[in-house]
């Protein structure tokens, strides 16, 4: 009875029962403020849903890019179980008479309407969840590797004014001492909404600025979307328009609709040439004023046509191959981030990963590059909404996926923009954004403790991003989630299947975010009958099983590490991923009942495809057994150069003061450990260490 998947819906992580007239729509539709608890289309869809019991996940992909709805209906099933001992005769297959019973089992029916196209289902096995993610990855392919400082916090608005509005608001980040990796432009940017051009006034010199941002080691997004302004003295659309490039309507003329710059054509993407044409642009002598840390954004790409039927293209417009729209509808943001994202990678002479954020997708957009969730207003029911909407989204392969910190439409106040950082800061992608007419919101702007207190959450962030960066790893390698609904840690556990406002971030991690209103208590749930749980900042362990009412203060959220597991974190953090290279790493063990751990860290040049082309990354396994603690190489193919160092170790639930702590280095010395000994909280703190990450060492304690 358990269902889920078939995003993307403002809806529960559970799907529900259906109706008549309110049935999951899978349509990639532009929706300003979408409406909450609708099962309406909105911008992307991945026509993929799971079914869950304590011994059993399994899957259907079903393979359709048109219009489909999909109804859901939840019923007892009498199913009979008989006691009698069956035998073979010869006569054939009898029973010797016995007492059968009836058991009540509910069962859930799924019917798949797809408005075109053919029947293409696949019916994925399992048993195990993360056997589903690997059937379905095999179909669809993981989720692109992402460039480290992309797991950094972005800051977005619609729209920052000018070359000098970009300055003010960098240097502010460095004035309040706030990482951050990333700022965005929005469309105002551009000569007149024609995108791959600069506004001459507002950005006189946007190589300049370019420039500023690399010494700062931070990197520029700009808005490209898929609608070309119909103007015979642009480049782009006189090029497109002279080759046959964009999509046509049913008479074989150029489609044109409204969009930002007025009346506009469509580029055809789902013509492969389109595609190789398209990725051309992003060529530094075609994309002028362009440089290696200028990244993309898709924007309005379900696609979204003003004063269309439901704002979109007519399904009856035609695309290469004379199939009509109506075929190919939910394809065509997913090829538009595909032809952005091979772009990057040809620009660079294919070396470097691209990061390209993509409003609309398909199964498979894992592939490419980030998605979110859209326009979403400052209100606390959609910070609440965007955690069931990021675990469905994550189910159906799409590892990076966030939600606008803050709330694009509106003005949050401090309190509600304060909880959506907390929550942000532990999701896949981090992005502050807000629409044009809300007020300015930047970090700082609410008052010193509220800046302390987002200062602190994106801090924590950026000393998580070794543990983030190796989910990550995982997704691409493995396809597991990187944010995970605790069903899928904990397959058994009946409580967990419904639970949608906690989550696991990888497999250490329980994150509770706060999104009631001057809350001063969570009933946080912690799963597991054998499980130890303890306070991720404290290092305390929780005492009880089950549902624990958890006090709670502005300063955080409830964020507690699982026992057995090991989590790697950098001692301190600098004002961009690029400025934390060489930082040591701390390490944090957390004990089980049967006081053992284990964790991974991965790691490589953070930008490249050498860790793919030339085997240039480490991934290190952590262990601790019977009081050692032990790191080694967990795939011997891996060499990458590093100085990095691990500067100290917390181990949590250790119960009684060791008398030495002896570290031992591969073919050295022995040398004795600097530790302390938290008796209240059981932790033992080894410090001073200075044990390169690169190479297998242990830890001895006694």
């Amino acid at each position: 009875e358990h269902v889920y998947g078939i995003p993307q819906h403002a809806e529960t992580l559970l799907l529900k029962n259906t109706s008549d007239d309110d049935v999951y729509r899978l349509y990639n539709l532009d929706v300003f403020g979408y409406k909450i608890h609708s099962k309406m289309g909105i911008y992307g869809s991945v026509p993929l849903l799971l079914a869950h019991k304590p011994d059993r996940t399994i899957g259907i992909f079903w393979l359709n890019s048109s219009e489909t709805l999909v109804e859901i209906a939840t019923k007892a099933a009498v199913e009979e179980q008989s006691n009698s001992a069956a035998f073979v005769s010869c006569v054939g297959l009898s029973r010797t008479p016995d007492h059968s019973k009836q058991i009540v089992l509910p069962q859930t029916d799924v019917r798949w309407m797809s408005e075109s196209g053919i029947i293409d289902a696949f019916i994925l096995m399992g048993p195990h969840p993360f056997d589903i993610f690997k059937q379905y990855a095999q179909l669809t392919g993981t989720q692109s590797l992402p460039p480290l400082f992309s797991l950094g916090y972005h800051q977005c608005r619609w729209n920052y004014e000018d070359e000098n509005d970009v300055k003010k608001v960098d240097a502010g980040f460095d004035k309040y001492s706030i990482p951050y990796d990333v700022i965005w432009l929005d469309i105002e940017h551009t000569d007149g909404k024609r995108y791959f051009t600069w506004d001459k006034k507002k950005f006189c010199s946007p190589d300049r600025m370019q420039k500023e941002l690399m010494k700062k080691k931070r990197k520029l997004v700009v808005i490209v979307d898929p609608h070309i302004k119909a103007d015979p003295q642009y480049s782009i659309y006189a090029q497109a328009k002279g080759k046959g490039y964009f999509v046509k309507d049913r008479t074989g003329k150029d489609f044109e609709g409204l969009c930002w710059p007025g009346l506009s054509s469509y580029l055809d993407f789902t013509n492969p040439e389109v595609r190789k044409w398209y990725a051309d642009q992003f060529a530094f002598e075609n994309y002028k004023d362009s440089s290696e840390i200028l990244f993309v954004w898709n924007d309005m790409n379900e696609p979204s046509v003003f004063r269309g039927v439901e704002l979109t293209m007519q399904k009856d417009a035609v695309h290469h191959g004379a199939w009509e729209h109506r075929e190919v509808h939910n394809l065509y943001g997913f090829y538009q981030q595909m032809a952005t994202a091979e772009g990057l990678i040809r620009r660079s002479g294919e070396l470097e990963r691209p990061f390209v954020l993509t409003r609309s997708f398909f199964a498979g957009s894992q592939k490419y590059g980030a998605v979110w969730t859209g326009d979403n207003k400052a209100d606390w029911s959609y910070l609440k909404i965007s955690i069931p909407m990021l675990l469905t989204i994550s189910l159906a392969g799409i590892s990076f996926c966030g939600a606008d910190v803050g709330g694009f439409i509106g003005n949050p106040s401090p309190e509600l923009l304060v909880r959506w950082y907390q929550a942000g800061a532990l999701q896949p992608f981090f992005r502050g954004h807000a629409n044009m007419r809300t007020r300015r919101r930047e970090p700082w702007l609410f008052g010193k403790e509220n800046t302390q207190i987002i200062r602190d959450a994106i801090k924590e962030r950026y000393a998580l991003l070794p543990y983030l960066y190796s989910l990550f790893y995982r997704a691409h390698t493995a396809a597991e989630p990187v944010m995970r609904p605790l069903w899928v840690e904990f397959p058994k556990d009946l409580k967990t299947f419904g639970i949608e406002d906690e989550y696991m971030l990888g497999n250490a991690l329980l994150v509770y975010p706060v999104t009631e209103s001057k809350a001063t208590a969570v009933n946080v749930f912690l799963p597991g009958s054998q499980e130890i749980w303890y306070n991720f900042r404290s290092f305390r362990r929780l005492e009880g099983q089950g549902t624990l009412k958890i006090p709670v203060t502005l300063n955080s959220i409830p964020v507690i590490q699982r026992g057995g597991t090991i989590i790697p974190l950098k001692t301190s953090v600098g004002k961009s991923t690029e400025w934390m290279t060489d930082v040591p790493y701390e390490i944090h063990a957390a004990l089980d009942y049967k006081e053992s751990a284990t964790g991974e860290l991965y790691l490589d040049d953070g930008h490249s495809f050498q860790y793919l082309h030339k085997k240039q990354f480490l991934l290190r396994k952590f262990t601790f057994q019977e009081h050692v603690f032990s790191s080694r190489s967990a795939d011997e193919k891996g060499q990458f150069h590093t100085k990095c160092i691990v500067e100290k170790v917390l181990i949590l639930g250790i119960k009684k003061q060791p008398s030495s702590v002896t570290a031992r280095i591969h073919d050295g010395k022995d040398k004795a450990v600097d530790f302390t000994y938290d008796a209240k909280n059981s932790v033992l703190t080894l410090k001073k260490l200075s044990l390169n990450i690169s190479i297998d060492w242990e830890i001895e304690i006694k």
